[in-house]
């Protein structure tokens, strides 16, 4: 293949060549392997390459619900030896049209007798309304592609050859190696019968295998029954009492249940959480979770969420993790720290709410009883899993220091329930005393005429963050619920049964919620938007009851004291976003006419490669 002249070798925004690029990331896209997407995020813009499996047209972008309407897309092939690329969108009905300002950059086509392969660039923030930003938020890509080339006069429809996957494009890159050769563990369920009802959650015992001395696990893996990713939502395993004794072994039965094992309920600590949608989880090199002391767990409790809305029947599931250690010692223990909103039927959401927002509190009191007493140089987290259910639009972590805001800790704008995976921090966050955090929850209820209850079904719902740090404190819960009362006297409860007997309680009065359960009572009230907003306004202004566990059902002094809630500025603003036209274009026309010329003159109907 002849050389491109030196000037076309250029690149708009200073990313590397194409030859000997690396592509830290990849994702298959469908389910056949036919659809292969790697991308390098470098400074302010981002590099993809796409490899797939047709002679035709392949399209690519970016959706805000995972469909085509007000989509980000690119179309692009070879098309008889010559290379096309082009930059569209579509309105709210799915009508594709081209767009005025070209923000995507071809660098390299290639078309053989059975794959075409793509790589182009864009910058993260275009300025162009048409296009989506890309953020540390999911996003919601969409493929396509047709054995057929395009034609914007009649372009070939796709058919079944599309769809959608939600993907962190600027997670920051896995640099630690695993060694294959490593021992590991399995803890999976053996053919659990998956009920044929919406929400279960199956808590099964398990006990550490023995190892001689202290290990590190420094990887842990899904493994996830096949044909059953749509119905395992989320893994939980908890470290649970060191008291117990083998007979609580092999035995699972469904959590949360009234005649659930007594030894289930000494299981408080999470110690590592997997949600549907992510990967395996490997930790820092200088890091890791350990194994084979006396205060390391001996014993853990594995709950599955499994999700049937389809109330299929005959389902036996195998699902679990596999769990990666080495004798080989990082330098930190790692712990976690569930923060956010207690689960409970306190946490609750007005039906019809377009926006409603939750916050939970990992207090500045919870925080500085524990540090100060464990660790008074502070703790440092590195990754966090965010996680709501059906409802949730967008969680955030706050931070704040000595009543100071800083940067977000974690974000996600665009909340996607079906892919909830642990974020790694980009530059790990230290968390001193005098720190509080607020893991704020954003929800949509617009179609719902009932209540939402916090709660464990995904019909109900949470808001939490689990905080992945070092080294290890006797902390595991940091959380708040706001006080139930005060929430009741916005619909006009003056009095409710004591002692309480029942739960959900009973309300004595007024006349209209006499003898209702405050469930019945809140569900009765008439609510409108105006209302739902008032209330909302009101809940985040109430005192909380603060959550402040240790290992063993343990608490922390300042556990179900109530506190007042940091004066926070809401909403919160985020920072404005620095965009790049395609002014570049413009300046290189001369550039992009070469290269038409170039493409148009010299190369032959079964060429090489393109690469600018």
């Amino acid at each position: 293949m002849r050389p491109w002249p030196p000037l076309l070798l250029l690149c708009c925004w200073g990313l590397p060549p194409v030859v000997g690029r690396r592509y830290p990331h990849s994702a298959v896209l469908d389910g056949a392997s036919r659809y292969r997407l790697s991308w390098a995020p470098q400074g302010s813009a981002i590099a993809f390459r796409l490899e797939v499996r047709t002679q035709g047209y392949v399209g690519f972008g970016f959706s805000p619900t995972g469909a085509m309407a007000s989509a980000d897309i690119v179309v692009g092939g070879v098309d008889r030896g010559k290379p096309y690329l082009q930059d569209y969108f579509t309105d709210a009905d799915r009508k594709l049209k081209k767009d005025s300002q070209q923000d995507y950059h071809l660098e390299y086509a290639m078309e053989n007798r059975t794959h075409t392969i793509l790589v182009f660039s864009r910058q993260l923030h275009t300025c162009d309304v048409n296009d989506k930003s890309i953020t540390e938020s999911t996003v919601r890509v969409i493929w396509a592609y047709h054995d057929k080339d395009f034609r914007e006069t009649g372009p070939n429809y796709h058919g079944s050859n599309r769809g959608t996957k939600s993907l962190r494009l600027l997670n920051p890159e896995k640099t630690a190696v695993i060694s294959p050769s490593l021992p590991y563990f399995d803890l999976t369920n053996q053919d659990v019968p998956i009920p044929d009802k919406d929400t279960t959650y199956w808590c099964q015992m398990f006990k550490i295998p023995t190892v001689h001395g202290k290990h590190h696990v420094i990887k842990v893996e899904p493994l996830i029954q096949k044909d059953h990713e749509s119905m395992v939502h989320h893994i939980l395993l908890y470290q649970c009492s060191s008291t117990l004794n083998d007979s609580i072994l092999d035995y699972g039965h469904e959590c949360y249940h009234p005649n659930m094992p007594e030894s289930f309920l000494t299981c408080e600590t999470v110690i590592f959480a997997w949600a549907i949608g992510g990967e395996g989880f490997t930790y820092p090199p200088h890091v890791g979770l350990s194994i084979g002391t006396a205060a390391d767990p001996q014993y853990v409790l594995m709950e599955v969420h499994y999700d049937n809305p389809s109330y299929l029947e005959g389902k036996m599931d195998s699902s679990g993790l596999r769990l990666f250690y080495t004798p080989d010692l990082r330098r930190y223990d790692a712990g976690v720290i569930e923060a956010g909103l207690w689960v409970s039927l306190f946490h609750n959401i007005p039906p019809g709410m377009p926006e409603f927002m939750s916050e939970g509190h990992c207090t500045l009191e919870c925080l500085k009883e524990a540090l100060d007493a464990e660790k008074p140089s502070g703790i440092h987290i590195f990754a966090v899993l965010l996680h709501a259910h059906l409802a949730g639009r967008a969680i955030r972590v706050r931070h704040f220091h000595n009543g100071h805001e800083q940067q977000l800790l974690a974000y996600d704008d665009d909340f996607d329930f079906n892919f909830q995976e642990f974020q790694y921090l980009k530059e790990e966050r230290i968390i001193l005393p005098g720190d509080n955090l607020v893991t704020e929850c954003h929800y949509s209820t617009i179609n719902r005429s009932h209540m939402t209850w916090g709660g464990f079904s995904t019909r109900n719902e949470m808001c939490l963050s689990y905080l992945l740090y070092y080294p290890r404190i006797n902390l595991t819960r940091c959380a708040s619920i706001p006080d139930i009362m005060e929430q009741l006297q916005f619909i006009g409860v003056k009095e409710i049964y004591r002692p309480v007997r029942t739960w959900p309680f009973i309300i004595k009065s007024p006349k209209q919620y006499k003898n209702l359960s405050f469930v019945d009572a809140m569900n009765k009230f008439k609510w409108t938007r105006e209302q739902g907003l008032s209330y909302n306004n009101f809940v985040l202004s109430l005192p909380v009851n603060v959550r402040c566990s240790k290992t063993d059902s343990a608490e922390w002094t300042i556990q179900g004291m109530m506190a007042v809630p940091p004066e926070i500025e809401r909403p919160y603003v985020t920072e404005p976003v620095l965009c790049s036209s395609s002014s570049c274009l413009s300046h290189n026309l001369l550039a992009v006419l070469l290269v038409a010329l170039y493409i148009a003159t010299t190369t032959p109907r079964n060429s090489g490669p393109f690469v600018l």
